[in-house]
């Protein structure tokens, strides 16, 4: 039973990312990418990990998606104008596409050969304190890093917003 679930928000999760690139409208990208975030906590409460799983629908699948549709529509983003593919493109994508994936099916069964298996509620690591203390001893350069990230982005944001209202 659990295999089949893994399988089925794996799907569901890769279907939603494609359908994150492939769409025109950023709203409907958005919503595409918090499909692809609740299909994660689903994997994440497969693997035993409760607190990582409700972290990820309360602060991607909430607060993330609320900032990304806030700033979408705060810059008034359209659809996406379509344009002509070249006769190249047409010929050659799906070809060259089946060739990547092939080499990296190919590259990721040798670097990574057959070892343990995963057991689906069997990962500890996933604890309110066990993250907590990973982050603030062994990743706290990370983390310090990606908080000032967000904070460039958001000083990024309120300039492009000013620039639109004068």
């Amino acid at each position: 039973m659990d295999i089949f679930l893994f399988l089925l928000f794996a799907i569901i999760a890769v279907v939603a990312a494609i359908n994150v690139v492939v769409q025109t409208h950023p709203i409907s990208s958005a919503v595409s990418l918090i499909g692809v975030m609740g299909s994660l906590a689903v994997l994440y409460l497969l693997l035993g990990a409760e607190f990582l799983a409700a972290a990820q629908v309360i602060v991607y699948a909430g607060a993330i998606m609320v900032l990304f549709v806030f700033v979408i529509m705060l810059l008034n983003a359209g659809a996406e104008a379509k344009r002509g593919r070249s006769l190249m493109v047409q010929l050659l994508g799906v070809p060259l596409l089946v060739a990547l994936l092939g080499l990296l099916a190919y590259f990721v069964q040798r670097l990574f050969p057959q070892g343990v298996t995963v057991h689906f509620g069997g990962f500890t690591g996933g604890t309110a304190e066990a993250v907590g203390r990973a982050l603030f001893t062994s990743y706290v350069l990370p983390f310090e890093v990606t908080s000032l990230l967000i904070l460039i982005a958001i000083i990024g944001a309120i300039v492009l917003a000013r620039k639109e209202l004068d």
